[in-house]
C-alpha cells in the first residue's frame, strides 16, 4: 500500500490553495480530482468577483478570512501576472432600500472594511446611466480570472512536489488509528494517508459519507469586458448546470429598476453555477466549516463544509487556517 502525508480530495480553487499549502509546507501530497481537469465545478461557475467583505456577520470565519484573503490574493495575482482589477463595486439603493444600505455600511465597518456612502447625483456623475437614490461604494472589491489563479495555485503546489490524479473518484476510506486508507474508482483502498482534506465543494458531504465509521451527525446536508448580471438562486437537490433562457425576462426586470435603459435583446445566457449551501431556505446563511479533530474527534481528517462565496477571496487565508488546525 502506497503511503503519503495528505490527500487533498477535490481541485477546484480551495483545494489546490490547500494542496499549495501543504506542499509548500514540505508536505507529500496528492491532489484527487474526479473529473477531467482542474476547477470544473463551482470554481469555474462563479462571478470571479473578488469580495471586499461588506456582507458577512462580523466575527465570522467568512468575514475575517475573505478580508484577509482579498489582500494576498491581490499580492498573489500581482506577483505572477495573474489578470485582475481592483475596480471597485457599487451596492444600489432606492428610497425603500435606504435602511438596509446603512446596516450594510456599519456591517462593513464592522468588519474593518473600506466603504464610501454616496448620494444619488454622485453615482450618476460616475455612471449616468444608472438609477438610484444612494450607493454604497467598495473600492477595494474587483474582479480577477479564476482559471488563471487555478492554474498558477497548481504550479505552485507542483514545484513544492504535489501530484495531480485527475480522473480519481474516491469511492472508499476506511479509518485506522493514525491514516485514513483511500479507494478511487471503485478499487479496493491502496493509499495510506496521514491527512485526508475533504474540499470537494458542492460533494464534501457525500465525500465525508464515504469514510467508514465516521460519526454522521458531524456531516451537514447538502441542499471578458462585458458586464454580468446576477445570479437569481433557486434551491436544487442535484447538479444541473443548465440554462434557461426564458427566465430571461426577470433579469430584464431586475435590471431596468437601476439601469432603466437596458435594450431589449441585449441579455443572453451565461451559465449556472452551485453553492455548497449547508442550510436551507429561509434559515439564517452557516459559517464556513473547518471541521478538524477538535470536533468530530478523528485524526487525520479534515473537513471543508459550506465553502461558498467568498471562498474564491478567501482561498489562500482560508487554506493557511485548515492547515493551521492540524498543527503542520
Amino acid at each position: 500500500m502506497d503511503r503519503i502525508d495528505a490527500v487533498v480530495v477535490g481541485a477546484g480553487v480551495v483545494g489546490l490553495a490547500v494542496a499549495r499549502e501543504l506542499a509548500t509546507r514540505g508536505h507529500e501530497t496528492l491532489i484527487l480530482e474526479a473529473a477531467d481537469g482542474i476547477g470544473e465545478g463551482a470554481s469555474s461557475r462563479n462571478s470571479e468577483v473578488i469580495h471586499g467583505g461588506l456582507y458577512y456577520p462580523p466575527g465570522s470565519l467568512k468575514a475575517r478570512l475573505c478580508v484577509a484573503g482579498r489582500e494576498r490574493l491581490y499580492d498573489f495575482c500581482r506577483e505572477r501576472g495573474i489578470a485582475h482589477r481592483r475596480c471597485g463595486k457599487l451596492v444600489l439603493a432606492d428610497d425603500t432600500q435606504l435602511p438596509a444600505l446603512r446596516r450594510l455600511a456599519a456591517n462593513a465597518g464592522s468588519n474593518g472594511v473600506e466603504t464610501e456612502w454616496l448620494e444619488g447625483a454622485q453615482v450618476r456623475a460616475l455612471e449616468p446611466g444608472l438609477a438610484c437614490a444612494a450607493a454604497l461604494q467598495s473600492p477595494e472589491s474587483g474582479i480577477v480570472d479564476s482559471h488563471a489563479l487555478m492554474l498558477a495555485l497548481l504550479a505552485d503546489a507542483e514545484a513544492h512536489g504535489a501530484t495531480l490524479s485527475r480522473r480519481s473518484a474516491v469511492t472508499r476510506m476506511v479509518l485506522e488509528d493514525d491514516a485514513v486508507l483511500i479507494g478511487v474508482n471503485g478499487e479496493p483502498p491502496a493509499l495510506r494517508a496521514r491527512l485526508m482534506v475533504n474540499s470537494a465543494g458542492v460533494q464534501a458531504p457525500a465525500v465525508a459519507q464515504l469514510i467508514e465509521g465516521f460519526p454522521a451527525q458531524h456531516i451537514p446536508l447538502d441542499l471578458a469586458g462585458r458586464a454580468r448580471f446576477g445570479p437569481d438562486v433557486e434551491w436544487v437537490e442535484a447538479c444541473d448546470f443548465q440554462v434557461d433562457a426564458a427566465r430571461s425576462g426577470a433579469f430584464y426586470a431586475a435590471i431596468r429598476r437601476y439601469w432603466p435603459a437596458l435594450a431589449d435583446g441585449a441579455l443572453e445566457p451565461a451559465y449556472a453555477g452551485m453553492r455548497a449551501k449547508i442550510y436551507g431556505p429561509r434559515q439564517a446563511a452557516a459559517d464556513f466549516r473547518i471541521d478538524d479533530a477538535a470536533r468530530h474527534g478523528i485524526n487525520g481528517v479534515l473537513n471543508l463544509f459550506g465553502i461558498e462565496s467568498p471562498g474564491l477571496t478567501a482561498s489562500l487565508a482560508l487554506a493557511s487556517e485548515a492547515v493551521s488546525r492540524i498543527g503542520w
